[in-house]
């Protein structure tokens, strides 16, 4: 009998258990080798989210059953509808952040049983904070004797805890907690600063890398809004050991593309995506977001670096090695929104240490991550140029010769509906009320020249978005979901200086008193209901790194009801438009794996699918039935000879859950 013995189990915390019985079982040999974990949020600190298993596959990924189920519904005080987790999985155990104020909980990765709990109350300072709810995870590190969980609270604090029993851990920070909002090199308000994090900390060489996030939205009150600055701290103490300055101080490199005092006036430029590293390398990758302003940056003249770039500092020091800007002084939105994927791959006769980064623009911008050269050339274009009143604008933007755009860019008259000439007749009358054009169109005043605005495509929440793509090591293919919606961007002069301090704010929808507007519907451009734009309006594009081109694309997701039944179709051949969402993918040996954004009905059920495509073609490779859309990106894997698929799902009127998949057992 192992020194674990059954006798010596009793009395642990059941967590603690769960990891003793694992221990028991390897050491008589009962544990099968195959088992596998995930251990950080995106599968690695890559960020590839792929698992070479492969025991669920094309021949039997429909006959996928719910292994178990756990729904988080008494966790805060109300439900959560958008679980944005992924859940790691380590020695049989898993850890997910849950609920309205963002529990953390441990549970048998092979039943759901709950095995403990954690939380902090934060009172007033979590109900004013910018970035609620559950988030997207949390992380994991150990020395081979110490396991811990890390995740950001609310409140915007890093919280560390014991693994194996929940408690914090007494020598981090004060009693397990930063307080995030101190040593920040700026004076950040403990209650209403605004200053937040949805994404999970970074765990490498014993540093942990936080970054921030701010309110969401084009009505910014200040532009001299928080400073999303990027911090490293020790794993064991919490010890703050490097800052980096988003937008930098005076002295310091970028500082001069920032014109007429811009460094001093303005905020944000956070990081509220999630973070790779090279740990051969010692590199970091931040992918950091636009300064403060959206859609206006008369604060803000020049380029403004770091704002829309790529930086790789050093895990120890925080100091710069390189960056890349992919646009420059954005003012469309378009946040780098997802860790780049780190990847090995053949350019010429040699294997090249590269780096993928999906944009919401729907390019993906590879770099060499060791000096931030592009694989393949990427070109200064000319810019349209627009007359917002005291605006600034790039005269140039970088456009990637490969691969190409892996949705579309930019409005013109073919993109608008077509099912029907009728359809198309009034989406060609409404697109007269707007101004079309290419990618980086910038935002113009509502009721200029007559116009309702400019329409954006993609649109504000991409392309891709958060949830970033997936990466296949054998085939050098990177595989990401993209939505096709456009954003109306437009502009107001603002006449309340209590709301904002910039002269001109986002408008989305009329202003008081206007008149009504043909086709405008809570936010969305439709005809008649139906989207302005022909599908797919949500698509998987597999783009070949060995080539630089794009394999395959198909339209995710079923027909939407309303387009599906709606009445001017009547009689018309509508195929498979797939669906508008915020969608995370998933690869294996043979498969990609995403369920659906939305709800629809099929075979008298509604709800959605989780979809699996052949990865080498994407032909349709199996579907289960969802309860309820996905809202956290799936992983896998492989624990008692069982490979699991879990993910989170939730929305509409179904409060979210993380639901469990695995084959009948034999």
């Amino acid at each position: 009998m192992s020194a674990f013995s059954r006798r010596s189990l009793l009395g642990l915390p059941l967590v603690a258990y769960a990891w003793a019985r694992t221990a028991l079982a390897r050491a008589q040999g009962k544990a099968p080798a195959s088992d596998t974990e995930w251990r950080t949020y995106g599968g690695d600190l890559a960020n590839t989210r792929y698992s070479p298993l492969d025991q669920i596959n094309a021949s039997n990924f429909s006959q996928l059953e719910v292994a178990w189920r756990f729904k988080p519904d008494t966790f805060g005080a109300r439900p959560e509808y958008d679980l944005e987790v992924t859940p790691l999985v380590v020695k049989g155990v898993m850890y997910a952040t849950v609920g309205t104020r963002r529990d953390v909980v441990a549970m048998d990765a092979a039943t759901g049983e709950l095995l403990w709990m954690s939380r902090l109350e934060e009172g007033e300072r979590a109900q004013k904070a910018p970035r609620k709810l559950s988030g997207r995870g949390l992380a994991y590190w150990t020395d081979g004797q110490e396991d811990r969980i890390y995740y950001v609270t609310i409140g915007y604090q890093l919280v560390a805890l014991d693994a194996r029993t929940g408690q914090r851990v007494a020598g981090f920070g004060e009693g397990g907690v930063v307080d995030l909002r101190l040593n920040d090199d700026q004076d950040i308000d403990l209650v209403d600063g605004d200053i937040g994090l949805h994404s999970t900390p970074c765990v490498t060489k014993d540093v942990v890398i936080v970054g921030a996030a701010h309110s969401q939205g084009g009505w910014p009150r200040h532009h001299h809004n928080v400073v999303g600055y990027v911090r490293g701290f020790d794993v064991r103490t919490g010890k703050r050991l490097w800052i980096f300055h988003t937008i930098p101080k005076k002295g310091e490199f970028g500082y001069d593309t920032w014109l007429n005092g811009g460094a001093e006036q303005n905020g944000n430029t956070g990081m509220w995506a999630q973070v790779s590293a090279d740990e051969e390398l010692g590199l970091a990758y931040l992918p950091i977001e636009e300064p403060t302003g959206d859609p206006n940056g008369q604060y803000r003249p020049g380029a403004g670096l770091f704002g829309e770039s790529i930086v790789a500092v050093d895990i120890q020091t925080g100091v710069r090695r390189w960056h890349y800007q992919t646009v420059h002084h954005g003012i469309w939105d378009n946040d780098i929104p997802c860790a780049p994927i780190l990847c090995d791959i053949p350019v010429g006769d040699k294997t090249v240490k590269a780096l993928a980064q999906p944009t919401k623009q729907a390019f993906l911008f590879v770099l060499n991550r060791e000096t931030g050269e592009p694989i393949w050339p990427i070109i200064e274009k000319k810019a349209t140029r627009g007359d917002v009143p005291g605006e600034w604008y790039s005269p140039t933007q970088p456009f990637p010769t490969k691969p190409p755009a892996y949705d579309r860019q930019g409005v013109s008259e073919n993109d608008l509906i077509d099912f029907t000439p009728e359809l198309k007749a009034e989406a060609l009358r409404l697109a007269k009320n707007y101004t079309l054009g290419p990618l980086y169109t910038p935002a113009t005043i509502w009721g200029a020249k007559g116009k309702w605005g400019t329409l954006m495509l993609p649109g504000a929440l991409g392309g891709s978005n958060w949830q970033g793509g997936s990466y296949d090591p054998e085939t050098h293919t990177v595989y990401i979901y993209s939505r096709t919606m456009p954003t109306l961007w437009s502009l107001r002069r603002n006449s309340d200086p209590n709301l904002s301090d910039f002269d001109y704010t986002f408008q989305l929808g009329p202003p008081a008193g206007a008149p009504p507007q043909d086709g405008f519907k809570a936010g969305q451009l439709n005809v008649q209901g139906l989207p302005l734009l022909k599908p797919p309006y949500g698509r998987i594009s597999a783009i070949d790194l060995t080539k630089g081109e794009i394999a395959w694309q198909v339209a995710h997701g079923d027909t939407p009801d309303e387009v599906r039944n709606h009445p001017a179709l009547k009689g018309v051949n509508v195929p498979r438009t797939g669906r508008d969402g915020l969608i995370g993918v998933l690869t294996t040996k043979t498969l990609v794996i995403a369920g659906e954004a939305g709800f629809a009905t099929t075979a008298g059920k509604r709800g959605a699918k989780l979809r699996a495509y052949d990865k080498a073609t994407g032909a349709d490779a199996g579907e289960v039935f969802l309860p309820a859309p996905q809202s956290g990106s799936p992983m896998t894997y492989m624990l008692g000879g069982r490979q699991y698929i879990v993910l989170a799902i939730g929305g509409g009127n179904y409060s979210a859950e993380l639901i469990a998949f695995r084959l009948p057992k034999v």
